[in-house]
């Protein structure tokens, strides 16, 4: 007997509560990864409460406690990329697309930023209006370690973070707890997870400003501040060899521990990202970012190195990937100039022509 789906069942639950518009991802299984069904729905609902004068605001949450979105569902990338599909292309046009709305989008977007919020998750959080952390968010773009480049407006973010702070997250794909996400631009607002219903509840009555007035605190300090000083010296290059010898010369043991994370690391995604964050610093627009992001995400796609990767950390999970090439010396400018190259004619490209709504950031 086939149990019938109800409307819990759905892997994004969207309700108006008031005048605000609710978006909850709703796979906490698969802590909320997101997959294109999902990206579409999310899109969906956005378009409707756009013309909606009866919706003031969105909040985006994600159900359970663990987090509001790991990311992307990478098995699926890793069965299309060792099948030689094209289907994440389709989603990555979808993903990005949406990212720029929800960066562009004309009513105040509120991103519950609670628990684990990495790559995608990212994407449709951290280009909101109004961003809330709270003591259990850890926040990262960890791509490098599965032989991808950070992606849906990362190298955007993170390019723009003080200092060289957004290179040694890309790089070593580190995660961030709330304190540090505000002092990135990843994030606005601290605020105890135990009061996040009550926000939410407010928020359907009164304004964004109001209601985290009365409930959002200072956040802890984080840890970035603090190593701010060898971040920004070691960095500073636009050379991963040199950043690896700067780590290591530098006598910190926190920057020595940055050398060893950044080692395991794919060598192409390491100058691929690198490059990116480079490239998306003198790119006016997220527009332009996110095209950039798309051309490296195809190269990508079609590289040994993500579905090696996926392979490792994931799918068989030894830990263990076999990179291809090896050793960062071995990456030639060709290799990474690659990513970068013109889709060639008929190629498929982000169409940004309906993303027409009011800059808000």
């Amino acid at each position: 007997m086939t149990t019938p789906t109800t409307e819990h069942d759905q892997p994004v639950l969207t309700h108006r509560q008031g005048a605000l518009g609710r978006i909850v991802l709703n796979r906490p299984a698969a802590l909320n990864a997101l997959t294109h069904d999902m990206v579409r729905r999310i899109d969906a609902a956005l378009t409707a409460w756009e013309y909606d004068d009866g919706v003031r605001l969105v909040v985006i949450s994600g159900a359970g406690e663990r987090g509001l979105c790991a990311g992307g569902d990478i098995r699926a990338i890793h069965a299309d990329a060792v099948s030689g599909g094209t289907a994440s292309l389709d989603f990555w046009r979808d993903e990005y697309r949406l990212n720029a709305r929800i960066a562009r989008y004309p009513k105040a977007y509120v991103a519950v930023m609670d628990g684990i919020v990495m790559g995608g998750g990212v994407g449709i959080s951290a280009h909101g209006k109004v961003r809330i952390v709270t003591e259990r968010s850890t926040i990262a773009m960890p791509e490098t370690g599965i032989g991808f480049v950070p992606d849906v407006g990362g190298t955007h973010l993170l390019a723009r973070a003080p200092g060289e702070s957004g290179t040694h997250l890309a790089l070593t794909g580190s995660a961030i707890s709330a304190g540090d996400a505000i002092a990135c631009g990843l994030a606005d607002h601290f605020v105890p997870s135990h009061r996040l219903d009550a926000v939410i509840e407010a928020l359907a009555t009164g304004t964004p400003a109001d209601v985290l007035g009365r409930f959002a605190d200072p956040a802890p300090s984080g840890e970035l501040a603090e190593r701010r000083a060898w971040i920004d010296t070691c960095y500073a290059s636009d050379n991963v060899e040199e950043i690896l010898e700067r780590l290591e010369d530098s006598g910190e043991p926190a920057a020595k521990q940055a050398a060893e994370q950044i080692r395991a690391k794919s060598p192409t995604a390491l100058k691929v990202t690198l490059a990116s964050l480079r490239r998306a610093r003198e790119l006016d627009s997220l527009e332009a970012v996110l095209e950039q992001e798309y051309r490296v995400s195809s190269a990508a796609l079609t590289a040994p190195d993500l579905a090696e990767g996926i392979r490792a950390q994931v799918i068989d999970k030894d830990r263990t990937p076999n990179w291809s090439p090896p050793t960062l010396d071995a990456v030639r400018p060709e290799d990474v100039g690659r990513f970068f190259r013109a889709p060639a004619e008929g190629a498929p490209r982000l169409d940004f022509a309906s993303v027409t709504t009011e800059v808000n950031r």
